[in-house]
């Protein structure tokens, strides 16, 4: 009876053992025995030394938000959201979300993380299962100068964390990241990000996008920036899933920054302008290069104890063929029915089958505004109220849609 006992839990313990390392590793990979026993060891080590053993800052921080949103949308004169069955989402929507990010850094390296909790409230048709691995990232310090710093970053973040945009840069960025900084006394801040990232592996499809910029020009408050990001660096078999990755967008970005005294408040006046390069005459956009975006705002205001508060207005022109539309930042026309420009759906890949000049949807080809206002209630509650308005910008392309929300919410953090 020993006999079996000790057995039994020798093979329980292998097969835990087993369970715990099948993320790690690949399956049908050779691994000898002393390699899977070496790594464990490791593993079991840092688990084993405390953070003061090891040195370093360990921070722990959240958020709770609480939002409401009220959409109207139209598309072709009929309504896409409300009560109807047949309406793909509600003209008014609450959320509850949870947020926790944890970051670690020494001297040279560092690791940031955040998980995301964002389900829909109600007892029938609130969610309790929509989890995100918003961000996942490591760092190193390869150069650390008077004037200057090189890093390396590889991991997941999403691409408007490291790239500026107001209309494009909604994709995760999964990939290896580049940052050079350098600081010039009598000139400004001199930086630039360069980074290949992965579209789909199952296809070895990989992007590259890169932005660089110089702040504070001659102590002016001026700045200015400029990005490039190719998508199309595969071809695919189907023509419209061909179409949907025929982008080389490069954007110019140039603003200005200053202080108003009299009311203690940072002003910034900004303003982008797009074009692709990729893009194609075809029959879906109307036998035109529907190819660029612009926008400008103006922002007041900063965050930082309470009563303080921050307003934000800007407008935004994006054709049809601007950027892709699995990769939209802005505005937008609501989309409820989660159509793609190119195909019917924006996923899968495929989208369902192509769209046609009639059909093509998306998040492009609008022209609109939004307003945001933030004051916060304390130190630590923020409440933030948003309002966009959107129309199609060519109605010769697409159906003719129409877009208004209203979103207020309550974010705790800490």
């Amino acid at each position: 009876m020993k006999s079996f006992c000790r057995a039994f839990a020798l093979y329980s313990l292998l097969g835990t053992t087993s369970l715990v390392l099948a993320d790690t590793v690949e399956t049908g990979r050779d691994i000898e025995d002393s390699d899977i026993r070496a790594l464990k060891e490791w593993i079991d080590t840092k688990r084993q030394i405390s953070l003061k053993e090891i040195g370093g800052d360990l921070s722990l921080s959240g958020e709770v938000r609480t939002e409401f949103q009220g959409a109207w949308e139209n598309r072709n004169g009929k309504s896409q959201r409300g009560t109807d069955p047949t309406d793909t989402l509600p003209a008014r929507g609450f959320d509850v979300e949870f947020n926790l990010m944890l970051d670690y850094r020494t001297d040279r390296t560092w690791a940031s993380v955040k998980i995301e909790f964002d389900d829909d409230a109600g007892v029938f048709n609130g969610t309790l299962n929509k989890i995100a691995l918003e961000r996942a990232y490591l760092g190193v310090r390869v150069l650390d100068g008077d004037t200057y710093t090189f890093d390396i970053e590889m991991g997941r973040r999403g691409l408007l964390t490291v790239f500026d945009s107001r209309v494009q840069f909604g994709s995760f960025f999964d990939g290896i990241l580049f940052r050079y900084d350098r600081s010039f006394e009598k000139v400004g801040d001199f930086y630039v990000r360069a980074a290949p990232f992965i579209i789909n592996d199952r296809k070895d499809h990989f992007g590259y996008i890169g932005e660089l910029g110089l702040l504070n020009i001659a102590g002016t408050g001026f700045y200015t920036k400029f990005s490039l990001i190719d998508w199309d660096t595969k071809h695919y078999s189907e023509g419209f899933v061909n179409d949907r990755f025929q982008f080389l967008v490069a954007q110019c970005i140039p603003g200005y920054r200053f202080r108003i005294d009299c009311i203690k408040k940072i002003g910034i006046f900004y303003s982008g302008f797009l074009w692709n390069f990729a893009a194609k005459r075809l029959d879906i956009s109307d036998h035109q290069r529907a190819n660029w975006a612009i926008y400008t705002g103006f922002s007041l205001g900063q965050l930082l104890k309470q009563w303080d508060w921050a307003f934000d207005v800007n407008y935004q022109v994006v054709a049809a063929q601007a950027f892709p539309d699995f990769d939209a930042s802005g505005i937008g026309l609501g989309n409820a029915n989660r159509s793609g420009f190119y195909t019917n759906t924006i996923k899968p890949i495929d989208g369902n089958g192509a769209s046609t000049r009639k059909t093509a949807g998306g998040t492009t080809n609008y022209r609109g505004f939004s307003l945001r206002f933030d004051l916060l209630l304390t130190d630590k509650l923020d409440m933030q109220q948003m309002y966009v308005q959107s129309i199609t910008f060519d109605s010769d392309i697409g159906p003719f849609r129409t877009f208004k929300q209203y979103e207020i919410e309550f974010i705790y953090s800490w």
